[in-house]
């Protein structure tokens, strides 16, 4: 968090800049503050770390910048949202649909993380404490199995957005 750009912020009139940096408008916005700390960064020519000193040394042209920033925060501020309304959006269409059609994944990816549990760290466990010999998941067939997962999970997307490009959508 940048305390001297906030304070800064808060003492020369820049409501928006100043709400946000203060995390004052809505909840969980660090993106939002991120993008503000960079504009302000940008205006300086400098990056965001160097712009936390500026406003302790140099205030004259971190104003300058703060200022340019506030015009610019109602664009800022409505991009964010946008970004979370299309978020909310996508959540909300991947939960339409049978149970079964988006719960496959979820399931598989915690059973993959069990079977490479079991197999790397619990069966050697499981075999010292109770001085037994269970066999391990052969490591070739777990990989081969994780990598079809994940072909399938991820090659699935870049299939279906590799379509859609070529036939003159957008991705």
């Amino acid at each position: 968090m940048s305390s001297s750009l906030t304070a800064l912020a808060l003492q020369i009139g820049v409501p928006l800049v100043g709400r946000v940096l203060s995390q004052r408008l809505g909840s969980g916005n660090a993106r939002l503050i991120t993008e503000v700390i960079d504009a302000v960064a940008r205006r300086l020519g400098v990056s965001p770390a160097e712009a936390e000193v500026l406003a302790q040394t140099d205030e004259g042209r971190v104003i300058d910048a703060l200022r340019e920033t506030e015009a610019d925060m109602p664009e800022l501020i409505a991009l964010h949202a946008s970004a979370l309304e299309a978020q909310t959006a996508l959540l909300m269409a991947e939960q339409r649909g049978p149970w079964w059609g988006w719960a496959w994944r979820p399931a598989f990816m915690w059973l993959l993380a069990f079977l490479w549990l079991w197999n790397v760290v619990l069966l050697h466990i499981a075999n010292a404490v109770w001085r037994i010999a269970l066999p391990p998941i052969d490591p070739g067939v777990l990989l081969s199995v994780t990598g079809i997962y994940a072909a399938l999970y991820m090659g699935g997307h870049t299939v279906k957005d590799w379509v859609r490009v070529t036939r003159g959508g957008t991705p």
